[in-house]
């Protein structure tokens, strides 16, 4: 007798097998192109069994695919999306000229840096660890140096740590501290615990403070260290292990 397992859409099951996005497997789907034990599926929402049933994408038989967890040293100028309606370069660019896994199975990215943006960026095609990775609840550190057109001085550093209102919504910073200086500009290493949209710019812009360059440095444990703008590695064992145990 089978064991009884959880059943998802077929769309969601495509895409926790790591075979492409969800959105992908819907347009595929819808297309006739999926057959789940022999017959054609139309409904991206069909309950599927993701270990029991047999799912074909244009008659070829898929499994789980090989576990991928990539690190990207994001540059600036390019978009965290798979494709870009104004046809501006995309992460994916970066990842298709690799000598990686990743042409071979669809990865999707761990959260976001903003186009003006640098610095760390995870890919993976596991599902589960990316949605415990960017899970609010795991207060996961995200480690950033920021240059900002002004010199921090106490008084900017007190409101920066005492937080603001933008919009509505609060918004705070876990730590901040000068890391350097020049004649008109300062580096800050600033920490957040949560991953609001733009937070560190909105911050800053509440405090009439500009951003020149914002780089991630770390998630949690894991440090951008030597990783070259543009380039890709795998993460290690060791470096999954650490990650894990930081999380829920």
């Amino acid at each position: 007798m089978k064991s009884l397992q959880p059943r998802h859409g077929l769309a969601r099951v495509l895409s926790k097998l790591g075979i492409c996005s969800r959105t992908q497997a819907q347009v595929l789907v819808r297309a006739g192109r999926v057959r789940v034990n022999g017959r054609i599926v139309r409904d991206p929402e069909a309950s599927t069994d993701g270990v029991h049933d047999r799912i074909a994408v244009d008659d070829e038989e898929v499994s789980a695919r090989e576990k991928i967890y990539l690190a990207l040293n994001k540059p600036r100028g390019y978009v965290t999306t798979a494709s870009d309606e104004r046809a501006r370069e995309t992460v994916y660019d970066l990842l298709s000229t690799a000598k990686t896994a990743a042409d071979m199975t669809w990865l999707a990215p761990v959260g976001r840096l903003d186009k003006a943006s640098e610095g760390l960026l995870l890919f993976t095609n596991d599902s589960v660890w990316a949605a415990r990775l960017t899970d609010p609840a795991s207060h996961l550190d995200k480690t950033y140096h920021v240059q900002i057109d002004a010199l921090a001085d106490a008084d900017l550093l007190a409101r920066l740590r005492e937080g603001v209102v933008d919009a509505g919504e609060r918004l705070a910073l876990k730590s901040v501290r000068e890391l350097r200086r020049g004649e008109k500009h300062s580096w800050l290493e600033i920490v957040l615990d949560e991953g609001k949209n733009r937070q560190i710019r909105r911050v800053l812009a509440a405090c009439d403070v500009g951003v020149l360059r914002l780089v991630r440095i770390a998630i949690g444990p894991l440090v951008l260290g030597e990783l070259g703008k543009g380039q890709v590695r795998p993460l290690t064992a060791s470096e999954l292990e650490d990650l894990g145990g930081m999380l829920p």
